[in-house]
């Protein structure tokens, strides 16, 4: 056996034991409600295109011109050669959808999140982060070497215990805090207490960061996120990524100019890499602008997972209503979850199985993602297939 193998067996023999390895599928469509899986139709209810914009005649005709206009790549990082037209475009529109004074952008939202939490915190400061944040927070918080307190999730009374465990211990040194969270919990799909979050920053002279993956063009009336579903002030750093309901690519900050000048001066993750290409930058701020001038598009899909977890309650289902685009079905046992799932693919539906590490283990589910394209025959078709599916391997 080679180095290499003693490595990364027992990696692999204990995923395969434990149902956790995971495989790709192969799909040979593009993005779309409706998918081609190995030759066969498929309803895709497993997708972070939210919107459904990927396929939509003027966007990849814009994106096509902006190829044939910019060319396929950047060429070097933003502070070397990298930085063009449609990047500093793309800022300025997704400052003004997002209600900021200035934003920045990431190739990648993992890399926004990274880079933003290093560059804040360092190894004199606290971070409290919610125990279900996305693990590109997590590494942030890792590469900082800030320290870490974890509270409870969505539990506004354990993020004021933990604040104030932190602070104890400090001696004559300021305080330097931040809260940080996501605002969709991705395998949940609930929601932070934006308010009650800015009112515990604002007591404990904390700042307060929130990443929008899954919010931005999702949640609030026009899918502008927490701020405007709660109808409260901003947090102190908005997180976003360009690659779920905007149907792009990169991650993004947004907020006020210092802050933006200071991530673009500090954020390694910014600094020492090559910009994304200037035709993903502009394809990005055009479906940005689509999502702005078409609110009706972010109501579909809203009134679409209403529909979709009112379904599953009439089919007997245990599921609570969702304020995002994600809809969990707890199934519980990793091997049941990877059967249901199965099992809804042979009926050409598909809906993963998420099973640790994404999710504790003995929580294994099916997480379904909405598309405001989906019809609710298809909805009500998923549903019933759904409870027929758990309840025949009960």
């Amino acid at each position: 056996m080679s180095s290499l193998d003693l490595f990364t067996d027992e990696f692999l023999q204990a995923a395969r034991e434990t149902h956790t390895y995971r495989t790709l599928r192969h799909i040979t469509t593009p993005e779309a409600a409706h998918v081609k899986i190995d030759g066969t139709e498929t309803l895709l209810l497993a997708s972070n295109s939210y919107l459904d914009l990927a396929n939509i005649g003027e966007l990849k005709q814009a994106m096509a011109q902006a190829v044939l206009d910019w060319g396929t790549g950047s060429g070097g990082a933003r502070l070397t050669t990298g930085n063009k037209t449609p990047h500093q475009e793309l800022e300025e529109f997704i400052a003004k959808f997002k209600g900021e004074e200035s934003a920045i952008t990431f190739n990648t939202g993992y890399m926004a999140n990274v880079g933003t939490i290093s560059a804040l915190c360092g190894k004199n400061d606290f971070i409290f982060s919610d125990e279900l944040n996305h693990a590109s927070i997590i590494d942030g918080i890792r590469l900082s070497r800030a320290k870490c307190f974890v509270y409870k999730h969505n539990d506004i009374a354990d993020l004021e215990r933990v604040i104030k465990e932190a602070a104890a211990t400090l001696d004559a040194r300021p305080f330097r805090g931040l809260i940080v969270t996501d605002a969709v919990f991705s395998m949940d799909g609930d929601l932070a207490n934006l308010p009650e979050l800015l009112r515990i920053a604002k007591e404990n002279d904390c700042l307060l960061m929130i990443d929008e993956a899954h919010a931005t063009g999702v949640v609030g009336k026009t899918g502008r996120g927490l701020a405007e579903h709660y109808g409260c002030a901003h947090a102190d750093v908005t997180v976003g990524t360009l690659s779920k309901a905007v149907a792009a690519e990169g991650g993004f900050v947004a907020g006020r100019q210092q802050l933006i000048d200071f991530l673009r001066n500090k954020a390694r993750s910014f600094i020492f890499t090559t910009a994304m290409a200037p035709a993903v930058a502009a394809a990005a701020c055009n479906n940005l602008r689509y999502i702005g001038s078409h609110p009706e598009r972010v109501r579909q899909l809203q009134d679409n997972v209403k529909f979709f977890c009112e379904a599953l309650q009439r089919e007997g289902l245990d599921v609570q209503p969702s304020p995002s685009a994600i809809v969990p079905i707890v199934v519980g046992d990793e091997a049941r979850a990877l059967q249901v799932s199965a099992t809804l693919q042979e009926r050409g539906i598909l809906i993963p199985a998420i099973r640790y590490p994404t999710v504790a283990r003995g929580q294994a589910r099916l997480r379904a993602s909405l598309m405001a394209t989906h019809t609710q025959e298809e909805l009500q078709t998923a549903a019933t297939a759904i409870s027929q599916i758990i309840k025949s391997i009960d």
